[in-house]
C-alpha cells in the first residue's frame, strides 16, 4: 500500500505558516518553500485564489478579448446549451420545453448585480439544491469571501461578451470556471436559481458555473450544506447537534462563529424520505437547508430575547411562530430596535426566530470555519463585533485512491484487508503552547466495529488541561472526491483511524499483525456517507499512522486528505520502498521424485543440445501440477525468459529441476493465500503471497501487477501468479545489477513501474 510520511517537527524552512489560516484553501505541497507568502513573488502560486487553475484550460480574459474583437457573444462548447448540461430526463410535454436564453432576452433591464448582493438574491428554482443555495446565501454575508467566488468587474453592460467567470475551491486548489450566460428557461422564467428581483442574474450564473464544474445541473440534486460551504471558502465544515447545548450557549457559539467569518446553516431532520419537503404548521420545512445569516438580541420589558435570523433559499414560505416577521411579540419592542435589526414584513424567505424556539424546532447546525481556530469555542465572543485571537497553523494536503483488490481494504471489521488501506505517517515532535480550556476535542463516537464507552464526567478536567499543554494539536480532514460526476449522489461510507507507532517500525509498511494487535488512539468517528469527515485531536509527541478507508472493501474512489498542525511544526514526505529477499523455501532442494521425473523426460525427449523447449516443459510441468493449475504455453515461455539461457529459448536439466521445484512451492503458496479457495487470487491476496516469497511491494506496483497479469480482471489465476513472480524476480535482479547512479537515485519503485508498464 502507499505510505506517506508527514513529519511535524521544529525543522526550519519546510513550509511557511499561516497566521489564522488567512488564505483558506491555499495548496501547500510538502517540501515546497514560499507557499503562502507572496512578498517576493510576482505571480501567485498556481491553484491559489489569486491564480486559480483554468477549468478545461479556458482562460477568461483571452476568451473575452476574442469575443469582443469578433463581436460574437461567447457560446461555451464545454457546457453546451442542451439536455446533456441539464443532466435530467427531458419532459415530453411540449409546453414544458426548455429554451436557453441570455439575461437580456429574459428581462429587458437585466443586470448582473442589482445594487448590493444579499441573501434575497438567491431563490431556489425547480432543482433540489437547497444545500448549495443555502451555502451561497451564507457567503453573501462575508464580502471578502464572496469576491473570491464572484470576481469583481463583471457586468451585463459594456464591455459585454456573454461570458462570465467564477472560482471554487476543489480539494486544495482554487479553480476558475468560465461560462456563457445562456440560461435554461421554461415558459419565460428561469428554470433553476433566480433572484427575488427577477432582473438580477449573478446567482443563476454562479449556479451554472458550479453545475459545469460538477458535471450537470442534475448532479446538484441532494447534498449536504457543508459541501457547498467548503467549495465556496476552502474552509472546514462540520455539524453541531442542536440538542448538545442549551439555547443560550448555542446562541453564543453561533454568534462567535459568525464574528469569526464562519458560514452557518441549519435544518430539521426528516424522519423518512417522504417527510422531506413537508411544511410544518409553523411554516418550517423538514429536510430543508436554511442559512443562518445573523444573530442579535432585543429588549422586551425587562427581558432580553436572543434571536437568530434565518433564510429559506426558496425566497418564500417563512416561519410563522413567535418573533417571526409578523409575530405579535414585536408589538412591545421599540421602533428603533426594530429598525436597527432591519425587521421586514415582506415574504422574502428571511425571518427571525428566538433561540429558545430554534433549539426546540431545529436539529442540526452546519458550520464552515475559515480557520482551524474557529473550531474552538474558548473565549467565545458575545457579539459579532468581537474578535477571536489568531494562532498559526501549517497545512499539508494529499490525494490518493482506493483501488479494489489493492488499496480499498475496508474497515477494521475486515481484518484480512484493512491493513492494505492507504497509510499516512504523522510525526509529532513539538508540543503546543499552553492555552485556555476548550471543548472536549477528544470525545469519540462509537465506531461501527468497536464498542468504546467513555465517561467524560469522570475525567479530572484540571489534570486533562495540564496534559493538553504537553500534547500536539492536529486537525485531520478526509474528503472523497468526484462522487457527483456520475449524475447522482453516490457517497461512500468513509472514516480514518490513527495508530501510535513504536520507534522500531518507523518508516516501514506496517503488517496486518500490527493492526491486529494495536488499537487506534484517534479516529474520525463512525463511518459516514458524506463527502468529508474531520476531527481535531491532541496527541502526545511521537510517531503515528493515519489509515483512511471506506467501510466495505473493494469500493473504488478518490480521496483528499488535509492535515493541520499547530505553530512550529513542519512537514515532509517519504514513500514506502519495495524490496526483495527470497526466502529459503524458494531455494529448497529438489525432491528426488522430481529429479527422476526430469531425468526421464530429458532422456526421452531432449534434443541434441540436451535441452527442453517451451512446449516440452509445459507437458512436464502440467504432469506435476494439479489439473486446475496447469500452465499455458505462453507462461512456460515467460519462465524460460526468466532464466539465464545465454540467448537460447530452451532450458537445461539443472534449470528445469530448479524451476519445477519452484513451481511446486508457488502452488503451495497459492493454495495458502487463496483465502476463499476460489482458485484465483485477489490483489490483496497477491500482496501477502508475494511477501511470503520475500517480495514486499508498494501499492502502485501491486496494482500494476494485478492489472497486467490478471488480464484486466480483479482475480488472478495461478498461471498469472507464476508470470507475476517470474517478472518481479527478473526485475529485482536487473535492478541489483544496475550501475547507473541516475537509476539508483530514482529508486526501485520507479524502476518497477517503468518496466511493468511496458
Amino acid at each position: 500500500m502507499s505510505l506517506l510520511r508527514l513529519q511535524l517537527s521544529t525543522a526550519p524552512g519546510a513550509l511557511h505558516t499561516f497566521p489564522g489560516w488567512a488564505e483558506p484553501g491555499r495548496r501547500c505541497k510538502v517540501g515546497l518553500t514560499g507557499c503562502g507568502g507572496m512578498a517576493n513573488d510576482k505571480v501567485a502560486p498556481l491553484g491559489s485564489s489569486e491564480n486559480p487553475i483554468k477549468f478545461h484550460d479556458q482562460d477568461f480574459k483571452t476568451l473575452m478579448e476574442e469575443c469582443l474583437k469578433s463581436g460574437v457573444l461567447f457560446s461555451d462548447p464545454t457546457f453546451p446549451a442542451g439536455q446533456e448540461s441539464i443532466g435530467m430526463p427531458e419532459d415530453t410535454d411540449p409546453k414544458k420545453a426548455i429554451k436557453w436564453q441570455r439575461p437580456k432576452e429574459i428581462s429587458e433591464n437585466a443586470v448582473f448585480v442589482d445594487g448590493m448582493t444579499g441573501t434575497t438574491d438567491i431563490c431556489q428554482g425547480q432543482l433540489g439544491n437547497c444545500w448549495l443555495l443555502a451555502a451561497l446565501s451564507c457567503l453573501t454575508m462575508h464580502p471578502k469571501l464572496f469576491v473570491k467566488v464572484v470576481p469583481l468587474g463583471q457586468s451585463l453592460s459594456e464591455p459585454y461578451a456573454g461570458i462570465f467567470h467564477f472560482t471554487f475551491w476543489q480539494y486544495g486548489e482554487w479553480v476558475e470556471v468560465v461560462v456563457d450566460d445562456r440560461l435554461p428557461v421554461r415558459q419565460g422564467r428561469l428554470l433553476f436559481s433566480y433572484s427575488h428581483t427577477r432582473n438580477e442574474f449573478w446567482s443563476a450564473l454562479v449556479e451554472k458555473a458550479y453545475a459545469k464544474l460538477i458535471g450537470s445541473y442534475g448532479s446538484l440534486k441532494g447534498g449536504n450544506i457543508s459541501e457547498g460551504m467548503e467549495d465556496f471558502t476552502g474552509g472546514i465544515a462540520h455539524s453541531i447537534k442542536v440538542s448538545s447545548r442549551t439555547p443560550r450557549v448555542l446562541w453564543r457559539s453561533l454568534t462567535g462563529a459568525l464574528s469569526r467569518g464562519s458560514l452557518l446553516s441549519c435544518f430539521i431532520q426528516a424522519s423518512n424520505y417522504l417527510d422531506i419537503g413537508k411544511v410544518t404548521g409553523n411554516g418550517l420545512i423538514k429536510g430543508h437547508a436554511y442559512a443562518i445569516t445573523d444573530t442579535d438580541k432585543v429588549k422586551k420589558a425587562s427581558d432580553e430575547i436572543l434571536l437568530l435570523r434565518l433564510r429559506n433559499p426558496w425566497g418564500f414560505i417563512e416561519y410563522r411562530g413567535p418573533w417571526s416577521d409578523k409575530g405579535k411579540e414585536w408589538d412591545d419592542v421599540d421602533k428603533a430596535e426594530k429598525e436597527r435589526i432591519e425587521l421586514k414584513e415582506s415574504e422574502d424567505g428571511e425571518f427571525w426566530i428566538s433561540a429558545e424556539d430554534f433549539s426546540s424546532l431545529f436539529d442540526v447546525v452546519e458550520l464552515c470555519s475559515v480557520s482551524p481556530d474557529t473550531l474552538v469555542e474558548e473565549n467565545t465572543p458575545t457579539s459579532p463585533s468581537s474578535t477571536a485571537p489568531q494562532s498559526t497553523w501549517t497545512i499539508s494536503e494529499h490525494e490518493g485512491f482506493w483501488v479494489p483488490g489493492s488499496s480499498a481494504g475496508g474497515s477494521r471489521r475486515y481484518n484480512q484487508t484493512f491493513w492494505k488501506n492507504p497509510q499516512f505517517e504523522l510525526v509529532l515532535k513539538e508540543q503546543d503552547q499552553p492555552e485556555e480550556e476548550d471543548e472536549d476535542d477528544d470525545e469519540d463516537d462509537e465506531d461501527d466495529e468497536d464498542e468504546v464507552e467513555i465517561n467524560l464526567e469522570e475525567k479530572n478536567r484540571a489534570e486533562k488541561q495540564k496534559q493538553k499543554a504537553k500534547q500536539c494539536t492536529v486537525l485531520v480532514e478526509l474528503l472523497q472526491k468526484n462522487r457527483r460526476q456520475t449524475g447522482k449522489l453516490n457517497f461512500l461510507y468513509i472514516a480514518y483511524h490513527i495508530y501510535r507507532v513504536p520507534p522500531e517500525l518507523q518508516g516501514v509498511c506496517l503488517s496486518r499483525n500490527f493492526f491486529m494487535t494495536n488499537r487506534p488512539v484517534g479516529r474520525s468517528g463512525k463511518y459516514q456517507a458524506q463527502r468529508g469527515v474531520w476531527r481535531k485531536l491532541r496527541l502526545d509527541p511521537g510517531y503515528y499512522i493515519i489509515v483512511v478507508s471506506t467501510y466495505r472493501p473493494n469500493k473504488p474512489g478518490e480521496f483528499f486528505v488535509r492535515i493541520f498542525s499547530k505553530t512550529g511544526n513542519t512537514l515532509g514526505s517519504q514513500d514506502f520502498t519495495c524490496f526483495s529477499g527470497f526466502l529459503p523455501v524458494m531455494a529448497a532442494p529438489v525432491p528426488p521424485e522430481d529429479q527422476r521425473r526430469v531425468q526421464r523426460t530429458f532422456d526421452e525427449g531432449a534434443g541434441p543440445d540436451d535441452r527442453l523447449n517451451a512446449r516440452e516443459l509445459m507437458k512436464l510441468f502440467n504432469s506435476v501440477l494439479d489439473k486446475d493449475y496447469h500452465l499455458p504455453l505462453e507462461t512456460c515461455r515467460e519462465l524460460i525468459f526468466g532464466e539465464d539461457t545465454g540467448g537460447r529459448s530452451r532450458l537445461s536439466r539443472k534449470q528445469t529441476e530448479t524451476l519445477l521445484s519452484r513451481l511446486r512451492n508457488l502452488q503451495s503458496i497459492f493454495f495458502q493465500f487463496d483465502m476463499d479457495s476460489s482458485g484465483t487470487m485477489s490483489p490483496f491476496e497477491l500482496s501477502t503471497a508475494l511477501e511470503a516469497v520475500g517480495m514486499q511491494c508498494d501499492g502502485k506496483v501491486v496494482q500494476l501487477l494485478s492489472e497486467r497479469f490478471a488480464s484486466g480482471e480483479l482475480q488472478m489465476p495461478f498461471h498469472g501468479f507464476v508470470s507475476c513472480f517470474t517478472r518481479l524476480r527478473k526485475l529485482f535482479a536487473l535492478y541489483e545489477s544496475e550501475t547507473s547512479q541516475e537509476v539508483k537515485d530514482r529508486g526501485i519503485n520507479a524502476w518497477l513501474i517503468q518496466f511493468l508498464m511496458l
